[in-house]
């Protein structure tokens, strides 16, 4: 149990396992369907750790200084204070670049409910130190003026990387704290020990295998209430010990990361972040990432052996070539930069190792990039009056993440707290970059991911928890009604079909009621899975399916039927063969039909082309284009401005700036209505918020956005300036002009037709639309609308994997019409050991007749990252150095279809990957 506060106070709500529920057996796993994910924030800032505060909420420290505050109660994530701290390593030419360091740790004291500290873990701005300070935080914010520092670790801020910044406690309160190596990553992958005069940073003797310097280890002491601390026993030296120090617990750590404490045995856990090289070699081992525990203080080999104690080769610093492998039971520090002892402790084995490829001694964990997060180790007795602890099932077992990786792992032990057995806990949920886990005083595990982009903010990152429900389960409801409007008498089909339970004795015992309300008040209520119901009054109805199952549970279902008006019905034709891909045609005809049952049509002239609102679109990659068309605020706002405010709503302008009302900064709407929408002033403007600036609108400075690219800043700029302009509404025959803006790369057409009707019989009016979405013929294999047996590795440059034999993936509704060929662009062999295979092409069922199929391809050989050359974009460079699957449509294929892809290599396991999929691209 990690961070949780002590005092029981804080869970007052007595669990009691439900009648219902299942027996608690902890010989029987349960049902992944218990488990439910909730989310609790979203787009944080470079989230770092999290720790639980009374009054269901929970602290998360981010790594450029801030504090965020989530209230699970009100859903509300607030601002809870700010520190200053270093983020950027300045080498010795003077050059520039962002850091691993920031704010790094945060933890509540056991008894915070009486003393309201808090303890964080953060890069001196001033000074190479890491700093544990301890603060008060009260009434929901950090009291700035209270700090205390506790303890201090000198470092380098050269070069890159390593700080930990992880923190526990024990029972006794003691606290745990990781550091990080703080060593130049050598471009071997391996181990660094370059004693060379002029290269103490690149040398791992000198902390980590240093008894005498504090990096490289996990410590432990115990903080007093003056703000102090003292040495428990038990630590690695004793105090007094000549040249070491006393505040080492364990040491011989690359980068610790989040540790985690065994109530019952008094155990730590961690994961441990390897070196990168991907191949043993004249320096030693591959790389492993490790999940290591200390049953007691000791040595964990770094910077000499790695894994289950392999060692590394002795290095010559001198003429830098490698001799022996060290002894890994008789390791001795001779380096020139050891202030501590020379004579080493045996080091201990890691638990677990993983290196990229596959693992022949862990091969559940996987192939790709790794980074050892670490996890809590689940005890029931720490949680007796928790609202919803998990089942006993999990008991004594250790729940493992990698920041990578996105799984979590269930480590079983067995009674001498030795490995016996892993298994993949909730296996089709993905956590990207899952940065801390801990249990929660609820006895939910929470889960704090840092999302997809390294050093920014990203609107995937966020605070989940999983909660075991232990009882009855509630009914999963479908309803739907096959018309939603029309003429009286009115008469639809209303649906359940669809609703479940997961509960076999409700199997055949719901009940189903379909409740009939205008304006919320009840006008009617019939009973039955399928019903058929004639509205014979005109109005704006609301018809609610509440399903009830046996043991009383109810959950509920709304839908809209609009009574007495029919909702008009539009038609886009294009002058173009293919519907689905735009290939770079300059010209595009159209022409738009509307009817509407009583308004009359544009055929016969009864609905004027100036009511029907005609757009057309570009809308980038990256980008829903039919999500950014709904958002639409009327008819006539164009889909590339809903890019603009939602990149807007997504960043921290809207803390300074609000759309149509003053705050620090003048409103978007004075923006607009200062500048014209003119080359000189669009180009200001996107400077503007890339560098910021001040004195325009008064005292407040602009903040500068170097991380924000170009093409975002443009997106935004454009947004503001036609705030105050209507798109131009095209008419409802002719041809549009399809145009790229220079700022993008690719993306999608949209030409969208709207018409609100006139309203009939007190319904109020109806708005009906069509659209057509062009898109571009390069389909990125993240935007399938089927898949099975993928993966997304998020921090992996969001790199898309097919595992295993019979993978697939599919995409519903693409035109065929002129299509001869479709191209994917793959990638094997690399860090992840794709193993390569064929791939299939399916029209319209997956496990149907191939309709072609590829040549099979193997791995390639590792290339290692290469850049383009001047003048040539990155995704060009891609396709040219790509394999590629060539897959022919059989002449004659017209019209639309679910194109699936099925990737086929017999020899590969349910965990291999086969292929990297990068691209599809289809071919007139």
């Amino acid at each position: 149990m990690k961070k949780i506060i002590l005092a029981c106070a804080i869970c007052s709500v007595l669990f009691t396992a439900c009648e219902s529920g299942p027996k608690d057996d902890p010989n029987v796993k349960p049902e992944d369907n218990r488990f439910t994910e909730v989310t609790l924030a979203q787009g944080l800032d470079e989230p770092m750790e999290m720790t639980f505060l009374p009054g269901s909420k929970i602290l998360i420290a981010e790594r450029k200084g801030g504090l965020k505050l989530v209230n699970e109660e009100t859903r509300e994530t607030l601002d809870a204070g700010f520190i200053s701290v270093n983020t950027k390593y300045t080498n010795k030419e003077g050059r520039t670049r962002e850091a691993e360091e920031g704010l790094m740790g945060v933890i509540a004291d056991p008894n915070f409910e009486e003393n309201n500290w808090i303890y964080l873990y953060y890069a001196d701005p001033d000074t190479p130190k890491h700093v544990l300070a301890r603060y008060e935080f009260k009434d929901d914010y950090l009291v700035e003026d209270s700090k205390i520092v506790v303890l201090e670790v000198k470092t380098q801020r050269e070069e890159c990387c390593h700080t930990g910044g992880g923190m526990t406690w024990d029972t006794e309160g003691n606290l745990f704290l990781t550091v990080g190596n703080n060593t130049v990553n050598p471009r071997s992958g391996a181990s660094n020990m370059n004693e060379a005069e002029g290269h103490k940073n690149e040398d791992d003797q000198r902390a980590p295998g240093n008894s005498n310097d504090l990096r490289g280890k996990i410590l432990r002491i115990t903080p007093q209430a003056d703000g102090s601390y003292t040495i428990p026993e038990g630590n690695l030296f004793p105090e007094g010990t000549e040249k070491t120090r006393p505040e080492i617990y364990t040491m011989g750590h690359r980068n610790p990361w989040r540790v985690s404490y065994d109530t019952k045995t008094g155990y730590i856990y961690w994961g441990e972040v390897g070196p990168d090289a991907n191949v043993d070699s004249i320096w030693g081992p591959k790389g492993y990432d490790e999940f290591n525990q200390a049953k007691k203080a000791g040595f964990f080999g770094w910077p000499y052996v790695i894994g289950n104690n392999f060692p590394y080769n002795r290095y010559n610093s001198e003429d830098g070539t490698y001799g022996e492998p060290f002894d890994p039971m008789n390791l001795k520090n001779n380096s020139v930069n050891n202030t501590g002892i020379v004579d080493l402790p045996e080091p201990v084995p890691a638990m677990l190792y993983y290196p990229y490829g596959p693992s022949q001694e862990f091969p559940l964990l996987g192939t790709s990039g790794r980074s050892a997060t670490g996890g809590p180790v689940y005890r029931k007795a720490d949680f007796k009056n928790a609202e919803r602890p998990w089942p006993s099932y999990y008991e004594g077992k250790w729940l493992i993440t990698d920041f990578m990786r996105g799984w979590i792992m269930a480590i079983t032990m067995d009674e001498n707290g030795d490995y016996e057995s892993m298994e993949q806990v909730l296996p089709n949920n993905f956590y990207s970059g899952a940065i801390d886990m801990d249990f929660g005083p609820s006895g939910d595990m929470y889960v704090l991911e840092y999302g997809t982009a390294w050093f920014r903010g990203n609107p995937n990152s966020r605070l989940v928890k999983i909660e075991y429900n232990a009882g009855n389960r509630k009914p999963i409801v479908e309803a739907a009604v096959d018309k939603t409007s029309g003429q009286l008498p009115l008469k639809v089909n209303l649906s359940a079909e669809g609703t479940m339970d997961y509960d076999d004795y409700d199997q055949g015992n719901l009940n189903y009621s379909w409740i009939i309300k205008e304006g919320g008040v009840e006008k009617d209520r019939v009973s039955g899975e399928k019903v058929e119901y004639t509205f014979t009054d005109a109005g704006d109805y609301e018809v609610e399916l509440e399903v009830t199952d046996s043991k009383g549970d109810m959950n509920s279902k709304t839908l809209n039927v609009f009574a007495g008006n029919s909702a008009p019905q539009l038609s886009i034709t294009l002058d173009k063969p293919n519907k689905t891909f735009y290939f770079g045609e300059k010209q595009i005809g159209y022409s738009i039909a509307v009817t509407d049952s009583e308004d009359g049509s544009t055929e016969n002239g009864a609905i004027n082309a100036d009511e029907v609102s005609t757009t057309f679109d570009f809308v980038p990659a990256g980008f829903d284009p039919i999500e950014m068309a709904a958002n639409h605020a009327t008819e006539d706002e164009l889909a590339s401005f809903s890019v603009g405010r939602q990149l807007i709503e997504g960043s921290d302008c809207i803390s300074c700036h609000q759309f149509d009302s003053k705050s620090i900064g003048p409103s978007y709407a004075e923006v607009a209505e200062r500048y014209p929408n003119t080359p000189k002033n669009r180009a200001y403007l996107i400077e503007k918020v890339i560098n910021g600036g001040s004195g325009v609108w008064g005292e407040h400075g602009m903040s500068a956005h170097p991380d924000l690219s170009r093409a975002d800043a443009a997106r935004m700029v454009d947004f503001i300036l036609n705030m105050n302009s209507t798109a131009s509404r095209l008419p409802l025959s002719g041809s549009v002009n399809a145009a790229i803006p220079d700022y993008e790369e690719s993306g999608s057409f949209v030409l969208r037709a709207a018409y609100k009707d006139r309203g009939a019989s007190n319904v109020k009016p109806l708005l009906g639309e069509e659209m057509i979405v062009l898109r571009s013929p390069f389909l990125e294999p993240h935007s399938a609308d089927f898949r099975k047996s993928t993966v997304v590795q998020t921090a992996s440059r969001n790199a898309f994997y097919a595992i295993g034999d019979g993978s697939s993936i599919g995409f519903a509704d693409i035109d065929l019409t002129g299509i001869k060929e479709i191209v994917l662009y793959v990638s094997t062999g690399g860090r992840a050991a794709v193993l390569g295979g064929t791939a299939e092409l399916h029209f319209d069922d997956p496990d149907g007749a191939a309709i072609a199929t590829s040549e099979k391809v193997g791995m390639a050989p590792d290339q290692g990252f290469r850049r383009p050359p001047a003048g040539m974009s990155f995704t060009e460079f891609r396709r040219q150095n790509a394999m590629k699957l060539n897959l022919s449509i059989p002449e004659g294929t017209e019209g639309k279809h679910s194109v699936y892809f099925k990737f086929k290599n017999p020899d590969a396991g349910e965990s291999d990957f086969v292929f990297q999929i990068q691209e599809i691209e289809f071919r007139q």
